[in-house]
């Protein structure tokens, strides 16, 4: 994409972003849910610790603020292309974005962006009631903080290029609601928004590090808290650098095989 279609793409940024807010109510239950979500953790991990400050090294009120932050986090950040894309290619609509001037991928991209930033305003308005049901700090340092920001952006540009995979399955299967609901949970999961990999054993903490869910929340605020610094800071970088890589050449050859079979239902 040149600067010249910049303002063209910013539109589509701009429009998803309010389609998105334009369910506010939709969004507060799925926000509140996020929210009683991280209340519930917050119970159980203080019943885990059963009175004691630490376990492995982590400060309970550090653990209760990383599940807050990691919760929001991953729900802010959800892939939106992977529900967006089907029911375009269902109903034919896709026909009309593949006929626009500016490639399928790039206005998936940018309608993504418009989505989370609808999304992250939605966050933001929530964060005091966010610091009271679950818990909220500031980064380490200011070294945490900007590596953290980099860190996240590489998270989200990762998110981005998984949704594009799960909405592409879709030119196949027409119907990815299950891929989707599957995708939500291991995503939870591996990304440590329910248990931090911290306390993962051993053989499941290798598998976590093998899968890229793990740089969509626990890389980047280990980084925030200080629990990754310096070398091991940009050395958990460089894995999400791997990983944007990775996921981004896969996104554009299952696209080049997926522009072979434009099936359409009832358009």
């Amino acid at each position: 994409m040149t600067l010249a279609g910049f303002p063209a793409m910013w539109q589509f940024a701009r429009m998803e972003a309010q389609t998105f807010l334009t369910y506010r109510v939709n969004l507060g239950l799925q926000l509140l849910g996020i929210l009683l979500q991280v209340y519930l953790l917050k119970v159980v991990w203080t019943a885990v610790y059963e009175g004691r400050t630490e376990v492995d090294g982590i400060a309970l009120g550090t653990l209760i603020a990383y599940l807050t932050l990691a919760n929001l986090q991953v729900w802010a950040i959800y892939p939106q292309t992977a529900e967006v894309l089907p029911p375009r290619i269902q109903s034919g609509a896709i026909a009309l974005d593949l006929a626009r001037p500016i490639g399928l991928l790039v206005q998936l991209i940018w309608r993504s962006v418009g989505a989370t930033l609808g999304l992250v305003a939605l966050v933001v308005v929530a964060l005091p009631l966010a610091a009271v049901l679950g818990s909220l700090r500031p980064p380490a340092s200011p070294e945490a903080a900007s590596l953290y920001v980099i860190s996240l952006l590489l998270g989200y540009g990762i998110t981005l290029a998984i949704g594009i995979l799960l909405g592409l399955v879709a030119f196949w299967t027409l119907e990815t609601h299950g891929i989707t609901i599957l995708y939500h949970f291991v995503n939870q999961f591996f990304a440590g928004a329910l248990v931090p990999l911290w306390f993962f054993p051993d053989w499941l903490r290798t598998v976590a590090e093998l899968l890229p869910f793990q740089t969509q929340a626990f890389l980047p605020l280990s980084i925030y808290f200080g629990r990754l610094v310096g070398t091991d800071a940009l050395r958990a970088i460089g894995v999400q650098v791997v990983w944007l890589v990775i996921l981004w050449l896969a996104a554009g050859l299952v696209w080049r095989a997926a522009i072979h079979r434009v099936v359409i239902q009832g358009g």
